[in-house]
This record gives structure tokens, sequence and C-alpha cells, in this order.
């Protein structure tokens, strides 16, 4: 499923479409609940929302009849009209509604749109649709008629605090779709049934990987033998590349004392993702949310030249940050992570060569991963910045021009940049077509400069070196589950966690296939036979439900001629008959080069 730039959807008949739909909905749901209070409806990626505080929640049934109501409302061709209002007349319009009259508050008291964002001009503006009116600033069509009533759909209801606050009510959230045309929206709903079926949260379960234990602590992961062997496939190639890419490693504490937070600024900026303090003779210290300060008092424990710069130190080092219950989502989104970390201190006539350097050492690794379409993202010198606006000027050209060296696609966010320091970001396209943030190499004129960080030059004087942070992967938990979805589960032989399965048709079979068993492990397969009472064809059925790549297969055949009957994972795919040495070559040679079988 194609997905648009932010600025491009924006600007889409598609938004304006979806805006619109959002606008019918909740016309529909006043009608049938006449004493609803209404909050917010924006477009999404995919499709829109709005949320209600209603006297009941919604079942299957209401959003089947709201939906039907959506039709015979589209259908009336009711024109889209924008008009600016007055506070008086805003107040006296939303009277019943206590959401809308909080918006108003907000957009004339604090400058904020509808969706609590920074607006330049507040005004108050509002949309008439029939005998619905919204407070919205657009945009919309200009008559339902460019909305088909066959190419919108309801798709589930979810709680959803308002504004965000847990403290806040919570309220129901409707969330549908729109297309331009039935023919769309049905290959939506096609794709959204494959995006089901690679849900991570699902196949880390079924494929005996990781498990999540409210009880036990919710974010947290727990990862199985299985989940572990791939995790390690994974990290051993990460640092395999790492040390031919000339970095050093570098293993921290889990925890600081407060005053590592107060100088980083992390204390000031960051303090509500990070947990509690704890008292340890009589000093508070924090569990870490990044790794870099450690790395800066490594690089601070001894008096550095430039002779010794670039320095490139790298770490799989685990952070702890504070996420909002609701927000959590299997690996996706936790509470503990492994970044796979690493930071880049330079001279300044070092860095360009660094960051052509680090982009193409990302490159190579997504690529190796399996993900070819990559997609870049500048972010340059906000309004509010520290570091000398030169020193910007060349970090900035210093990323633009690596980006054009690789000849990546890439959009440029003016002013997007963090007030430390500008950034790429990698965006990798999945098997879906889903777009992944993964790779930030972000440059940071603010910590060198808090943690009073120097080198001695050649001319014998201190300097402030250039600092970059780099995270290639993101994070482990994070690119782990997006590997799951992209392969359905099904991961390249290389990546799995289980190479090969043998299949003894018999219990006399069984001591044949140990010793081959064995002879594979000598050959470093990963592999296991299943020693069950089960049928043959159970056996390999349950080796498919797992995904592993290779089924070996033994009988009495096999078994005097010293063979195996290789199977691939999947229907109807077979090798056929071969030596045990014959599939070892095969097998290691689909390992080499990463092959997807």
């Amino acid at each position: 499923m194609q997905t648009m730039s932010p600025d491009v959807y924006h600007e889409s008949k598609l938004y304006r479409i979806r805006h619109s739909a959002a606008h019918i909905m909740a016309a529909a749901v006043l009608e049938m609940f006449p004493e609803a209070k209404i909050a917010i409806g924006p477009p999404i990626e995919y499709g829109f929302y709005y949320d209600f505080d209603l006297p009941r929640a919604l079942t299957e049934d209401d959003l089947e009849k709201i939906e039907e109501r959506m039709r015979a409302l589209i259908q009336e061709r009711v024109d889209f009209v924008y008009q600016e209002i007055d506070p008086e007349e805003g107040r006296k319009l939303f009277a019943d509604q206590p959401y809308k009259l909080e918006l108003i508050h907000d957009i004339l008291e604090r400058g904020t749109d509808e969706y609590g964002e920074k607006t330049e001009s507040p005004t108050l503006s509002i949309y008439k649709s029939g005998i619905f009116t919204d407070l919205c600033r657009g945009p919309h069509v200009e008559n339902s008629r460019e909305i088909h009533p066959k190419a919108v759909k309801l798709l589930n209801v979810a709680g959803a605090y308002w504004r965000g606050d847990a403290d806040r009510p919570m309220l129901q959230r409707i969330y549908g779709t729109a297309w331009e045309s039935p023919k769309d929206l049905k290959a939506y709903l096609d794709w959204m049934e494959e995006v089901k079926k690679r849900d991570h949260r699902q196949l880390i379960r079924q494929l005996d990987l990781v498990s999540f234990h409210e009880e036990a602590g919710a974010g947290l992961a727990y990862w199985h033998p299985k989940g572990a062997m791939m995790r390690k496939i994974i990290e051993d190639f990460w640092r395999d590349r790492h040390i031919e890419g000339g970095y050093d490693f570098a293993y921290t504490p889990h925890i600081g004392k407060a005053w590592l937070w107060e100088t980083s600024g992390h204390l000031d900026f960051y303090r509500e993702s990070m947990y509690a303090p704890m008292d340890i003779d009589g000093q508070e210290y924090f569990l870490k949310p990044m790794n870099c300060p450690f790395h800066i008092m490594i690089y601070k424990s001894s008096l550095r030249s430039y002779r010794e710069l670039p320095l490139r130190w790298a770490e799989l080092g685990t952070v702890y940050r504070y996420e909002k219950s609701g927000v959590l989502h299997g690996l996706m989104r936790v509470r503990g992570f492994t970044q796979d970390d690493a930071h880049i201190i330079c001279t300044p006539d070092q860095i360009e060569a660094e960051i052509l350097r680090v982009l193409r050492f990302s490159l190579s690794l997504l690529r190796a991963f399996g993900f070819e379409e990559i997609i870049a993202y500048l972010s340059t010198r906000p309004e509010k910045a520290v570091g000398e606006p030169a020193r910007w000027e060349q970090a900035q050209e210093s990323l633009r021009r690596a980006i054009n060296a690789e000849g990546l696609a890439y959009d440029v966010d003016e002013g997007g940049g963090a007030f430390y320091g500008p950034k790429i970001d990698l965006h990798i396209k999945d098997a879906l077509g889903r777009t992944w943030q993964l790779t930030t190499i972000q440059f940071d004129f603010n910590l060198p400069e808090r943690f009073d960080m120097t080198y001695v030059g050649e001319d014998g004087q201190e300097h402030q070196p250039y600092m970059v942070h780099r995270a290639l992967l993101g994070s482990i938990e994070r690119f782990f589950g997006i590997l799951v979805e992209h392969y359905a589960g099904a991961f390249p032989v290389w990546l799995a966690p289980e190479q090969a399965r043998l299949i003894p048709i018999a219990d006399r079979h069984i001591e044949f296939a140990k010793q081959v068993e064995e002879q594979l492990r000598q050959a470093h397969i990963r592999v296991s036979t299943d020693v069950s009472a089960s049928r043959m064809n159970a056996k390999i059925r349950e080796a498919q439900l797992q995904k592993i790549p290779y089924l070996l297969v033994v009988g009495d055949q096999e078994a005097e001629a010293g063979t195996v009957a290789v199977r691939l994972r999947g229907k109807n795919r077979q090798l056929g008959i071969m030596s045990v040495a014959d599939f070892v070559a095969h097998a290691q040679k689909a390992i080499v080069e990463r092959a997807l079988e």
C-alpha cells in the first residue's frame, strides 16, 4: 500500500475526502445519540477518526448503523461551507459542547489550533455540512458528491483519553477509512488483512520468540530461547560489521547520579520520560534513558589529542523510558529496550568523511537485512538552536553531500532539527509498502559544550570536538518487531532461529535422525529432531507452522543410504533426496549468501 509524504497527503483530494467523511460520521453519531459530546476528528494516514463522549459503549451493530446513515448523508449531496466566526458566536454555537468550548479557549488564549498545535494566526473557523457544524480549519471537499458512498468503511472503536491525558475523560474513538473508489477500498481492506496476518504481537507468540507479562511489568520483553537465538544472530552480525567498520565497543552502567542527567540536560527536558530516582548513599540515581552521557564520561577520562580522533564508540546499551500504558505496542513501543548506539567524536575537518562513512555503513547494514527501498529525511536548523550558525551550516552541508553522494531520494524538513543539531533519518519500506524510521545520524553541539569536551589540536590549544549520535537499527526490540512483520515470521535462512528440522517417519528412524542432527550441528546449522508420537504429516504441518526453512524427512530408505528427503517450507516445495554432505553445502551457501529460501 503506497503512502504519500505528509505535505503531499495534506494537499491531496484523499485527505479532503477523509476529513469530510469524519464530519459526516460525527453527524450520523449525533443523530443516533443527540446527547453526545463531540471532540475532534482528523484525517490520519489511511483514514480518519472522531472522538465522542457517549452515554453507552458502542457495539458492532452500532457501527453498521452509523455507516449506513453515513451513506445516506453522502447521497444528500450537502455542501461543506467554510466560515470564520467571532468568539462570542463560537461560544453560543457550541454552548452544549464542553470539548469544543475548551478548544475555543485554547485557540484564542493560547494560540493553539484544534489539535493543540501552535498557530501564528489563531482564528475561529467552522465548517457547515447540512445540519452539522464543526469547529474546523479544513480542508474539505466542496460537496459530499465527491465522496463515493461505497468507498467508506468504519473499522473499529477504541478508547482514547481526551487530549491524550490519562487524567482526562476516556472517550470512544471511531476509526474509519475512505477512498476515491470502491476498488481502492477493497485493495486497502485486503492489505489490512495481510497486515493482521503479519502482526508481530501474534507471530512472536505463535513462533515462541518473545512474550510480555503484565503481572511482572508492562512494556518489558521476555526473550524465549528461539527469540534470544535470533537476537544473538542479529547482535553478532552487528558487532562483526562494526569491527570491520572501524568501531570500538563500550559497556556502560544502567544507572547514573542525578549530576550526570542535570549536566546533560535530561532532567530539564526529558524528566517526564525518566523513571523516579533511587536513593543510594543519600544521592539520587536514575535509570538511564540514553547512553550518550556515559560515552562522554569515558571520553573525559583522559586528555585527548587530535591524533586520536576520530573516535567511534558503539554500544548495545539497554535504556529505560517511561511510556504511558495506552501507547505500549508489543515490541514497537516498550519501556526497556536496547539501542544500537554509537557516538563519533572527531575534528571539524574530519566530519564530512565521517558522515559519508556512517551513511554508507547504515545503508549496507539495512540492505543486508533485506531492506532495499530507503528514503532519507534531512532536518535543518530550527529557530531556537545552540551552536554557532557556521557550525550548523557545515554540519547540514556534510549531511546533504553524503545523501547526494549515495544517490538517495530525500526530503528536507526545514527547521525540523533538534535544538542541538541537524540530522538525517533513514526510512525503510517493508514488504507491505509501509515506511519505518530506523537510522538516525544526529549532530550534537549541545553536549560537548555542557560537558566541556575538548581535545588538544595540532596548534597545542584546546578545541571542542564535533559529536555525532548514531543509531542504525534504532532499537533491537523495535527492529526485531519490524523484521517479524516484514518476513511474516518466515525469516531468511541466516536469521531463522531453527534452520532445519529432522522428521523421522517412525520411532525406528529416530536414532538415524539424531546422528544427522549431530552432523548438522557440527556444521553450525541450527537443527532439532521431532521425536513426538505424531504422524509424519502432522510433524510436517507443525514444522511449516513454525516457518522452519528446511524439513528433512528420514525413513528406511534414507537411513539405509545415509540421505535426507529435503522439503522447503511452504506447500509442495521439495529439493528431493540429498546426501547429508550435499544438504550441508546447500544450506551453508544459503546462509552465507543470506538467501530468502
